[in-house]
């Protein structure tokens, strides 16, 4: 039986997350590397951010080398500890993704974000950073691209970074994707890499998907094992609640020699097709170039119609 979809006004809409104070021109970042070493220098990534009037501070973990790591597990939870207490540091960026988030992630005490909430800017493995400051401390973060990615990145999404540090309005137009469903919702934005959002299942970073529009993207991943993480999800009862889903890219997907039988956006339609809330595909947002920015606990509507999408976060509130 078809469930309808879930529609909520700003009143009725789950916990909103706390909003840190957007940046203005002299404030001080700082970048950290919470999981793997950076391949090379950060050169673009730090004039591209001085060139927007930022002060860019650079944590230990950006020269650290510990096996496939930025440093050791203490060292990368230090160098976050050090920038979490530093008042004067408006924003914390992530230089990359890779693995080794969840290793660390338990050793740092990120109460004070709630007391004096800032942004944290990131993707892929980042995702359990950005699952755990909402789910614990209900803080605002952004979903957007990395130092390491700024060389390769378009100056779209380059721009959608800068626009939702600094407060500018964020919204999107693209064309509709032929499984897209139809409809419309308002809801608060969650997400991120669909396998880390699997790994933070039944910790203290877990979400809570009631009522949420859900982003998801991944990369390099086999679709039988899409498959077996969507219907994870679907068995917790966390797709059944949604206001609404997000698809972005999937990239390098692979397959076995005996071919899966489904896209990527086939498997999740089937997973989904009994529920009513609004559906979309082919956002621009994921390991990309034009990766764009999704700031995630903050209200957005949701609107999806045969030609075409429409993503507005509210400005009016949060």
């Amino acid at each position: 039986m078809n469930k309808p979809a879930a529609t909520y006004g700003l009143s009725d809409l789950p916990t909103l997350g706390l909003l840190p104070p957007y940046l203005k021109r002299g404030d001080k970042i700082a970048i950290t590397c919470p999981a793997k070493k950076l391949p090379n220098p950060m050169t673009d990534a730090i004039s591209l951010l001085q060139s927007w009037g930022l002060e860019v501070v650079l944590g230990e973990t950006v020269n650290a080398s510990y096996h496939q790591f930025a440093g050791d597990d203490d060292l990368r939870a230090k160098d976050m500890q050090r920038f979490i207490d530093d008042d004067s540091i408006k924003a914390i960026i992530a230089a990359r993704g890779g693995y080794g988030t969840i290793r660390m992630i338990d050793r740092v005490d990120f109460s004070r974000f709630a007391r004096h909430p800032k942004w944290l800017v990131g993707f892929s493995d980042i995702t359990l950073l950005h699952t755990h400051l909402f789910t614990m401390y209900g803080t605002q973060t952004i979903h957007g691209q990395m130092p390491v990615n700024i060389p390769d990145a378009s100056a779209r999404s380059l721009d959608t970074l800068r626009k939702a540090l600094f407060g500018e309005e964020v919204s999107y137009r693209f064309n509709s994707h032929a499984l897209n469903r139809s409809g419309q919702s308002k809801g608060v934005l969650i997400g991120g890499n669909l396998s880390l959002l699997i790994a933070a299942s039944g910790s203290v970073s877990d979400l809570d998907y009631s009522g949420k529009i859900l982003f998801m993207e991944d990369v390099g991943e086999y679709l039988y094992s899409i498959d077996r993480m969507v219907r994870t999800l679907k068995r917790a009862g966390k797709l059944e609640r949604l206001a609404g889903l997000i698809v972005g890219g999937f990239t390098d997907v692979k397959d076995n020699d005996i071919p899966f039988g489904q896209t990527v956006p086939e498997i999740i339609m089937e997973a989904v097709k009994e529920y009513n809330y609004p559906v979309c595909f082919d956002f621009p947002a994921g390991h990309i170039p034009d990766n764009c920015s999704l700031v995630l606990g903050k209200v957005v509507s949701l609107s999806v119609h045969n030609k075409q999408v429409n993503i507005q976060f509210d400005i009016t509130n949060l």
